[in-house]
């Protein structure tokens, strides 16, 4: 009989297959935020993606450059201001509402779409971080749409203009207000078509919310400004977000906006209003913005 035994054969054996421990920097919450913002900067203008996602921003980009352009053209030859650079942000600004109807779904609605959120909200970033970049990135992409124009159409004007240095000084103090109302209109549009974006995940929906939301509340504005009371007409712009931001563009720029025959609507001396009314509705939106992403995270 033999006395010889058999040794168990291994169960699993470890390959070396090559991969090694990340040794470098660990960049953490605010590279991650800072990368999200300029990747949502980038797809706003459909940079690095196909050029079918460049058309819609580009085209957009062009029709108000053209714009700019040719008001900065015929200065030149009439020697006289057209429109001022506040003027011409509420000149475009019924753009904006498509740029942002676009837009805000493909900075959002991709991602609840793709399910790539549980990913996004692992160590180190926090729906916060999401949020604001997100917000950011279209907030910049809504002013640079209305402050690159602005300035060609400065720089038509500063080169120009027979006053010297003088001359030039008196456009930077115009422009300012320009890029400022610029802002307004961005901080608020972005505001709003971000939150209308991420509530689906279908982009045509998203859109089509946008927009209504921009639109629909418009015809509204329109019956309020013809009843008897002056009060109410004053007040009538609160009633949509285009001439809730015209409303406190008129109290804080009225030097730019309002003309002899001033086409903005009167807000009389119910202009802090406007700014608070502007102002809350801000915060409500971001603060809704979070509280779904909280929820988006939790589900």
């Amino acid at each position: 009989m033999s006395t010889e035994t058999t040794t168990p054969a291994p169960a699993g054996v470890i390959h070396d297959i090559g991969y090694q421990r990340y040794a470098g920097a660990r960049l953490g919450r605010r590279y991650v935020a800072g990368s999200l913002y300029v990747h949502g900067l980038r797809t706003a203008f459909g940079f690095g993606r196909s050029a079918k996602a460049k058309i819609f921003p580009w085209l957009i980009v062009a029709i108000v450059a053209v714009v700019a352009a040719g008001l900065a053209a015929v200065r030149s030859q009439i020697g006289e201001v057209v429109l001022t650079y506040a003027q011409f942000a509420d000149a475009m600004s019924w753009l904006v509402i498509f740029f942002v109807a676009v837009v805000a779904p493909e900075l959002v609605s991709r991602d609840l779409r793709s399910g790539v959120l549980p990913l996004y909200f692992s160590r180190p970033l926090h729906r916060a971080d999401y949020v604001l970049a997100k917000l950011a990135a279209l907030i910049t992409a809504v002013w640079l749409l209305l402050g690159g124009p602005q300035l060609l159409m400065f720089a038509g004007a500063a080169f120009t203009t027979d006053k010297g240095m003088g001359g030039v000084w008196d456009e930077v103090l115009d422009l300012l207000p320009g890029l400022a109302y610029a802002a307004i209109w961005a901080v608020v549009f972005a505001s709003i078509g971000l939150l209308v974006a991420s509530l689906t995940g279908k982009r045509a929906f998203a859109a089509g919310g946008v927009v209504a939301v921009f639109l629909m509340t418009t015809p509204i504005v329109g019956v309020l400004m013809v009843m008897p009371s002056t009060t109410v007409n004053r007040l009538a712009g609160l009633a949509s977000p285009s001439s809730l931001v015209q409303g406190v563009g008129v109290w804080l720029f009225e030097e730019w906006l309002v003309t002899d025959t001033p086409t903005g609507i009167g807000v009389g001396r119910f202009g802090p209003v406007y700014g608070a009314a502007a102002l809350l509705l801000i915060v409500a939106c971001v603060g809704l913005l979070l509280a779904r992403y909280r929820k988006v995270a939790s589900a």
